[in-house]
Parts: structure tokens; C-alpha cells; sequence
């Protein structure tokens, strides 16, 4: 009788990891095949494997786990303009991913528009091509890297920021939530300006309006910044927020909040 482990030994490989190229002529004993007449590529059992490792590395929230690109929906009464075409921005965006070239996403929008449903269903249909990617919360983040500093806590500030410079793909979910302050400033700057100059992809989502901070270019007085909503500007400032405009193509999503109608986890 075969063993549990025979038994899960895939058919098309034999275990091996490659499977003969369609087309391919097969010898009759596999030890006399050489480079010439057996041509394989990697089978469809370590293409699996290899895509649910990075699925369990990248660090997507449970609550976001189902997201895809597809299952986003904007067909429901009240439905901006916007959101479909966010989504069909989103999708060009993963077909058309280039390693060679960078150029990430700034993800615009209210709360609850589906900005994270969005940037989930990017980085899975990418990994499910073995692109590496990681998630991560811009509150969490930065928490992180303070806890570093702590002497009892076992993880420096290199081994929580190496991932996140080093990976292919970053989504930084919620840029700007944090109250900025001179650290969380020159915490951003070393990421967004590290991942740019080394032509990283970065996917990024924000709450705030691409405006400028209050008194810049004299757009917004000072004495006027007490009656107007914060900007991207004032959580990150204007020098990232030009980084920003060089680094991401930007998606604006616009309308209600259907993650709070809905009660649904889809949307954020």
C-alpha cells in the first residue's frame, strides 16, 4: 500500500519540482534524458507552494484576507464615478506590472471608499505571479520601529526596516495617521526616498487631501488652518509629498462611506 507521502507525490513532476514542457519528446528512461531532448519548467506544484509562502509573509491583515481585485464591487446605489474606475486603474496596474520600473500607487480617498480592498487585490494577483510583497499599516509601522529602541524587546530598527526597503512590492496602508512629528518625518522620508532610489514599487492609500500644508506657496494662511481639514501635506510634508507625485501614478476615489452602510470588511 503507498505511504502518505507517496501518495502526495504530484503526477506531473514525480517530486521533482519540474514538469516537461508541452510538446516536449519524452525518452522511455528518465535517466537517459539529457538537455537535449527533455525540455521542463517549473510545475504548477511549486508555483503553488512558492505563491502561498508569499501569501503567508506578507503580512495582510486578517480582515482583508478575501480581498481581490475582482470581488471589488461598485455596482450599488450611490456608487461614485470614481470607484469604478479605480478599479479598473488597479487591475491595469497589476497586469501591467514592471519590476524595471518603480512606479507604485497613491491611493486617494475617503474612509470606507475601499482604498485597502484595492491595494490587497494588487499585491495578491501579484504574488500569485511570485512577486513578493508586504503589507503594512503606517500606525504599525512606526510602532514598531520605536519598539525597536527598546532594550528588552528582542529586534532592532534594521531588522523591522530591512523588509520593508528590500521587498518588491510595499503597501503602506493609512500614510499619515500618525500626528507627525520631526521623527515620524524623517522616519518616512528614509523609507519613501530608500524604496525610490531603488526603484521600488510602493502602493500607498491616505485618508488626506493631496494639498499642500497650511502656509505653503501661500496656498492656505496659517491663521486660516484652524478651520480647514488636515492635508497630506500637513501629516507628511510638502517635501514628501513631491517625492510622492514622482514615486505613484494617483488614484482619487470620492463618495460615501460604504464600509459603514454595508457593514462590510470589504471596503476601507
Amino acid at each position: 500500500m503507498p505511504t502518505t507521502t507517496q501518495a502526495e507525490v504530484c503526477p506531473l513532476c514525480d517530486g521533482t519540482g519540474w514538469k516537461p514542457l508541452a510538446g516536449s519528446p519524452q525518452g522511455k528512461d528518465k535517466n537517459k534524458s539529457t538537455n537535449n531532448d527533455r525540455r521542463v519548467t517549473r510545475c504548477d506544484c511549486r508555483l503553488r507552494a512558492r505563491n502561498q509562502t508569499l501569501l503567508a509573509t506578507a503580512r495582510i491583515p486578517p480582515r482583508y484576507e478575501h480581498c481581490e481585485l475582482a470581488s471589488y464591487t461598485t455596482d450599488f446605489p450611490g456608487a461614485h464615478p470614481s470607484l469604478a474606475f479605480a478599479q479598473v486603474s488597479a487591475t491595469r496596474f497589476a497586469q501591467e506590472y514592471d519590476p524595471r520600473d518603480g512606479t507604485g500607487l497613491l491611493i486617494i480617498g475617503k474612509i470606507g471608499t475601499g482604498k485597502t480592498h484595492l491595494a490587497v487585490g494588487i499585491i495578491k494577483e501579484l504574488m500569485g505571479r511570485g512577486i513578493p510583497s508586504l503589507f503594512y499599516d503606517y500606525r504599525e509601522l512606526l510602532k514598531e520601529i520605536q519598539n525597536s529602541y527598546n532594550a528588552t524587546v528582542q529586534t532592532t530598527e534594521l531588522d523591522v526596516l530591512r523588509p520593508v526597503f528590500e521587498s518588491d512590492v510595499l503597501v503602506l496602508d493609512e500614510l499619515g495617521a500618525v500626528k507627525p512629528t520631526e521623527w515620524v518625518w524623517d522616519t518616512v522620508s528614509l523609507i519613501l526616498n530608500t524604496r525610490y532610489n531603488n526603484k521600488r514599487t510602493t502602493i500607498i492609500t491616505t485618508n488626506f487631501d493631496d494639498q499642500p500644508p497650511a502656509g505653503a506657496n501661500g496656498a492656505v494662511s496659517i491663521a486660516r488652518a484652524a478651520t480647514r481639514s488636515e492635508t497630506l501635506g500637513d501629516r507628511i510634508g510638502e517635501r514628501m509629498r513631491s517625492r510622492l507625485h514622482e514615486m505613484c501614478r494617483i488614484i482619487k476615489m470620492e463618495g460615501d462611506d460604504f464600509r459603514q452602510k454595508f457593514r462590510s470588511a470589504s471596503f476601507r
